[in-house]
């Protein structure tokens, strides 16, 4: 089978596969939990109900660093007060269309969020006193700047212990600032590339992720833009929150990708099974799977998109400004995937063998990079089988060609004939998917025939590949194969021919 994207050479411009948006957490070590924040209190004499008392400086330390950070670059922090409806990338993107995307700080923005909190506890029962998980609000700062190699990012920081950072960056503009700094000549519209002067180059720079400049870039965002971390003198951990990977196939016209991109979409609905959701992402399913599992569609402004989900990991296919064919891959959990890795056990050996992904940063390159994009590929591989008729072409022929089995002939099967498509309903029957179908069972459905008759017809299914025995029983069931036949005999009576012949009655 040639591959969608063999049989399309001729209108794609190019493919790449790179990172799209990637969010990190910082947190403090020791004081991002509530044990270890009491510890640390505790190791300094402050009393655990002076909590409050003890982070309320740093708040204002904060507070008054934005403030001077804004003056001294000739900006204004501005005050979100209606968060749901404002789109902090809209304004940035106005910003930058008068700025310019110059490496510097473009924007500061303040706003009143949830952040992670601990609550004061003087447990009467042991006599223990001790901080407890606990949740609030306070206020925050995005920190918006263009990195000369991440391109646009941005540093969110909580103005309340524990402080814990987030780091946003999109690593289709990283590609792009160091493919400049390459000489190589791109087009970046939207995240997405639309012109390359050299596609091979530029996966090669795609694929060659520095997770430590990467650390060096955020320990630099934190010097700037967090000084608590200098006060308390602790350095942030870095750990992945949310992660999309992206293979782009881009199209040289739009009249060239849209009759494909719909026809893909419209099957794509309708053939993608739970099982085919589970092996995209690396998956398998079996009794003990209890997460949520399924396909959604839906329709956006600038375009439509199938996202088939499992628990914390989706795979979606969208198009982007009609030219651009997207499968990404989205973990909001990373240790959702598994690799074989080195394991430390509760011995203190270490064991190679096969575990959950890091959510360090580090797990970033190589091992992330590889599993995501095996998941897109995968995907790509089974559009490719859409998209080709070949495959069910081989498959029609199987069903419908006669054969010959130890020097006795099997005709075919006939989509159009009445006794074929008696059959398939018979075989696609609940009880018979539970329970398997014998001769007696077919003999009920199928007065007229004798037990030697049937015994054919049963000699017929198998051979072409349409139900097999249960060794030491008398049962047959439809294999996989024969499940598809049957309800494509089915569909092509009930939703094609029958309606078609009523809205034209001779």
């Amino acid at each position: 089978m040639a591959s969608l994207l063999a049989r399309y050479a001729a209108r794609i411009r190019g493919v790449i596969s790179c990172y799209d948006r990637v969010v990190i957490i910082g947190t403090l070590p020791g004081l991002c939990y509530a044990a270890g924040m009491t510890a640390y209190l505790a190791a300094r004499g402050i009393r655990i109900f002076d909590y409050p008392r003890w982070a309320e400086p740093l708040r204002d330390q904060l507070r008054a660093h934005a403030e001077r950070v804004a003056s001294e670059n000739g900006l204004t922090v501005e005050f979100i007060r209606k968060f749901k409806t404002f789109r902090k990338e809209d304004r940035v993107q106005a910003i930058l269309a008068q700025r310019g995307d110059h490496p510097g700080l473009v924007h500061i923005f303040s706003a009143m969020e949830n952040c992670q909190s601990y609550q004061p506890w003087h447990d009467k029962r042991t006599g223990r006193t001790f901080l407890r998980p606990d949740s609030g609000k306070c206020l925050h700062y995005y920190f918006y700047f263009i990195d000369p190699d991440l391109g646009l990012c941005y540093l969110r920081v909580p103005t309340w212990a524990p402080f814990r950072l987030q780091f946003y960056f999109n690593g289709h503009q990283q590609l792009a600032a160091r493919l400049r700094r390459r000489g190589v000549a791109c087009t970046l519209v939207d995240n997405a590339f639309v012109e390359m002067a050299d596609w091979e180059v530029a996966q090669r720079v795609a694929d060659q992720l520095s997770v430590q400049d990467l650390h060096q870039t955020m320990d630099g965002a934190v010097a700037a833009y967090c000084p608590v971390a200098r006060t308390l003198d602790l350095a942030y951990h870095w750990s992945l929150m949310q992660v999309e990977y992206a293979t782009d196939v881009v199209f040289g016209r739009r009249e060239d990708l849209q009759p494909l991109y719909e026809a893909l979409v419209r099957t794509a609905i309708h053939a993608v099974k739970p099982d085919r959701v589970a092996t995209f992402l690396g998956h398998k399913l079996t009794t003990a799977t209890t997460a949520d599992l399924g396909t959604d569609f839906t329709t956006r402004i600038e375009g439509t998109c199938i996202k088939h989900h499992f628990g914390p990991a989706a795979i979606k296919l969208y198009d982007k400004f009609g030219r651009v064919l997207r499968i990404e891959t989205t973990a909001n959990d990373v240790t959702f995937f598994k690799h074989h890795r080195q394991v430390e056990q509760k011995d203190g050996t270490t064991a190679f063998k096969l575990a959950p992904v890091r959510k360090t940063i580090y797990s970033l390159h190589p091992d992330l990079r590889q599993l995501l994009l095996a998941a897109n590929l995968r995907y790509l591989a089974f559009l490719s089988e859409l998209d080709d008729p070949s495959t069910g072409l081989k498959a029609l022929d199987k069903v419908t060609r006669s054969v010959e089995d130890h020097g006795r002939g099997y005709k075919g099967f006939n989509f159009f004939a009445a006794t074929d498509q008696q059959l398939f309903e018979v075989l696609v029957r609940g009880e018979h998917t539970i329970s398997g179908v014998r001769n007696q069972d077919l003999r009920r459905h199928f007065p007229g025939k004798t037990t030697s008759q049937i015994s054919h017809v049963l000699k017929r299914l198998p051979t072409h590949g349409l139900i097999k025995k249960v060794r030491r029983t008398y049962k047959y069931y439809l294999t996989d194969f024969g499940r598809h036949v049957a309800l494509a005999g089915l569909k092509l009576k009930e939703l094609v021919l029958i309606p078609m012949l009523c809205s034209n009655p001779t």
